[in-house]
């Protein structure tokens, strides 16, 4: 048969550089922040990249067996999928997570859409959001030598001053491929390389920055904006997912705006979204623009020559920069600068209120958990040398949020009241108002976060449970003895419980000073 005439799809411009050759070198860029992140986290962080890239591959591989596609497996691209998962999850996450999650980014998102070249968005990303999305517990745990605490995202978010030293070198609390400056040295070496597209990585950061600083709380504060930088998967996002090949558009003007749209919506999450840690889902966003961007904006055929304009011809102008760059490009651009406009300012408007309804909340809630006072004096200085740290040990990851005390009309001490919050909740925090009386009595609790299951963790915010915890001695409480648990609600239940005790070991030992 002649061989002579190949038909195959595109690209049809052949390199030297293969598919092969090229995931090599990605895997090789990688390895600074991976080793980083091992020696960092130590061996659960191996568990994990072994987890995810193993699954990965053995995914591929049993696909292309019962397909009978061939060996693609082998073209690294699979290796590279697994390594960026593991390298968005944090050391503590159960390694069921990144299993299924690697199953998923292969088998859903690339093999059956066609296989390397066919998947609308990258794999990895969106492997991490499903498991955010289906995992949210066991995504949100985060901690180093054992110890859990808050993420340096988190603490951005409340406010709190993080130590961007730690979070370039990789040594703070968070993903494992969290080194900024393992990252630099892999990506930069592979845009001089030429293997990733130095427009969308510089596009992706410049936007980002400049949005945290137009509607962040602190401007254009170096030391702010070097933190939001560093945290949240921002870089590993700019170089190693916005660039992925397949789902990122082909023209350098495409790439130029995509990158732009990127850095934008990722501030825009960042500052207004309820999650600290949410750049995955600004790529992915401008992953599903791609076929839009490279529709519109083509770069110019090869051999094509324009024709030569004599500018000194009679009624020659040039056209507006409004009709060289195409509608689409422009309606898009305006579109998202409506709508962060928009954004910043319905938060602005709407903040002090928001911020009064959340007062006016947590002041019914401490009424409700200790009516008989008349004030309430806050204890602030005590629950800010926690530092926002997970409180004490043996109550799992709880947070010690407000303190007050209580008193009458007289000024007379009448009990104490915390918000605490547990992280372990079934389907996220579960936050409460405990009330203690000053004879050492609880007088109630009262939920002010509670998304739990319908019809089984939400169980809990009804009156015939509540008041499980009435009148019980401010002691540690024990499920299943002192408090009677809810049938086939056990996490819920231990969560609410661990709460509990952390919130009465608190007031006993810092309020009541017992």
């Amino acid at each position: 048969m002649n061989q002579r005439l190949n038909l195959s799809a595109g690209p049809h411009v052949r390199d030297v550089w293969t598919t092969s050759f090229i995931m090599r070198m990605v895997l090789l860029a990688l390895m600074p922040a991976t080793v980083i992140g091992v020696i960092t986290f130590g061996l659960p962080a191996l568990w994990v990249i072994l987890a995810s890239v193993i699954s990965a591959v053995g995914t591929e591989f049993i696909f292309d067996k019962l397909t009978g596609r061939g060996d693609t497996w082998k073209d690294g691209s699979a290796a590279v999928t697994g390594l960026l998962l593991a390298l968005t999850l944090s050391a503590q996450t159960p390694l069921y997570a990144p299993i299924i999650g690697a199953i998923f980014a292969i088998l859903v998102v690339k093999c059956a859409f066609g296989g390397l070249g066919k998947n609308f968005i990258n794999p990895a990303l969106a492997a991490r959001c499903f498991l955010l999305i289906s995992f949210p517990s066991a995504m949100t745990v985060y901690g180093i030598d054992g110890v859990a605490s808050a993420t340096p995202c988190a603490d951005l978010a409340a406010g709190k001053v993080v130590n961007i030293t730690s979070m370039f070198l990789g040594s703070a609390n968070g993903d494992i491929g969290g080194s900024i400056l393992g990252l630099l040295i892999g990506g930069l070496a592979l845009w001089a390389f030429d293997i990733i597209h130095g427009q969308i990585c510089l596009t992706v950061l410049a936007s980002f920055t400049v949005v945290i600083g137009l509607f962040g709380s602190k401007g254009f504060d170096p030391a702010f904006l070097a933190a939001h930088l560093c945290g949240g998967g921002v870089v590993l996002g700019a170089f190693f997912m916005a660039t992925d090949y397949v789902t990122s558009p082909m023209s350098r003007l495409g790439q130029t705006f995509y990158g732009v749209m990127i850095g934008i919506l990722g501030a825009l999450f960042r500052i207004f979204g309820s999650a600290a840690d949410s750049f995955s889902y600004s790529i992915i966003t401008a992953n599903l623009f791609v076929p839009i961007i490279d529709h519109y904006i083509v770069d110019k055929p090869y051999a094509y020559r324009r024709q030569a304009i004599d500018r000194r011809t009679p009624g020659w102008t040039k056209k507006p920069l409004s009709q060289r760059i195409p509608k689409p490009v422009i309606a898009l651009t305006v579109i998202a600068l409506i709508a962060g406009l928009a954004l910043s300012g319905a938060y602005s408007l709407t903040k002090d209120t928001i911020d009064a309804q959340k007062q006016a909340a947590s002041a019914a809630a401490y009424k409700a958990v200790l009516p008989e006072a008349e004030s309430f004096e806050s204890q602030s200085a005590k629950v800010e040398l926690l530092n926002g740290e997970v409180y004490g040990s043996g109550f799992g990851r709880v947070y010690i949020n407000e303190a007050l005390v209580g008193r009458d009309a007289a000024g007379n001490v009448v009990g104490y009241a915390v918000s605490v919050t547990s992280a372990e909740g079934y389907d996220g925090n579960v936050t409460l108002s405990l009330g203690v009386s000053a004879a050492g009595k609880i007088n109630a609790i009262s939920f002010t976060e509670l998304h739990e299951t319908p019809g089984k963790g939400m169980l809990w915010s009804e009156a015939e449970h509540l008041t499980k915890f009435n009148g019980k001695d401010a002691v540690k409480l024990t499920l299943g003895q002192e408090i009677d648990g809810i049938t086939g609600v056990t996490i819920t239940s231990k969560a609410v419980v661990n709460a509990v005790n952390a919130g009465l070991d608190f007031i006993n030992t810092q309020l009541r000073g017992e």
